[in-house]
């Protein structure tokens, strides 16, 4: 697996995700989506050697982007856009991808996670949570968003654990699914700190 960090750099395996630092500063949803899907037109036509107005991006009824051309790639794609942040990621199989800024003013909701993660935060130092959190959440919203659901079902239903190393496992007891991941911090272009995370289903 490899982190790319500019929309120029081409992958040489996949899987692979470009984590491009912007100055933009997308005011609502439309914008957020625009600019997401720009740079990952500019990724993947630099990964497909095509020009850009040749890569055309859509989405499955319940939102997951999907490659529409070049047709038949075969290949798997997320986004996700924070605080003019993108990641692109792009694999053989289902893949997910989040970012989420660490909120170091405010007290991480952890009412949110699962009574393990819970457990776990409220062990470590008041100061320690709230990049924690950001991690365990970018994991579980790329993994949502690798069985292509999104949140339609209770984030405290699956569990997440990190092993300090920049990886991550899933526990999906609901599922049956074990999953893993890896997890990066990066700034975006206004120079917060960021979590992002990468899982890819078996």
């Amino acid at each position: 697996m490899q982190w790319l960090s500019s929309a120029n750099d081409t992958a040489p395996a996949l899987p692979a995700v470009w984590l491009i630092a912007t100055q933009a500063q997308p005011a609502n949803l439309p914008e957020r989506a625009e600019l997401r899907r720009s740079l990952a037109r500019k990724v993947l036509a630099r990964q497909f050697s095509l020009a850009e107005d040749a890569v055309e991006i859509g989405h499955e009824p319940a939102g997951r982007p999907l490659i529409v051309s070049p047709h038949g790639s075969g290949l798997h794609l997320s986004l996700a856009t924070r605080e003019g942040l993108v990641a692109i990621a792009l694999a053989h199989q289902p893949v997910g991808v989040d970012v989420e800024q660490v909120a170091l003013a405010s007290e991480p909701p952890l009412a949110v996670l699962h009574p393990d993660e819970r457990s776990w935060l409220e062990g470590l130092p008041a100061s320690a949570r709230p990049l924690v959190f950001a991690q365990l959440w970018s994991a579980k919203e790329a993994y949502v968003k690798a069985l292509g659901t999104g949140f339609a079902r209770a984030p405290e239903s699956f569990a997440v654990q990190l092993d300090g190393t920049g990886r991550f496992t899933v526990g999906d007891e609901q599922d049956g699914r074990h999953a893993s991941g890896f997890i990066q911090l990066t700034k975006n272009g206004g120079h917060e700190t960021m979590a992002a995370a990468f899982v890819m289903l078996d």
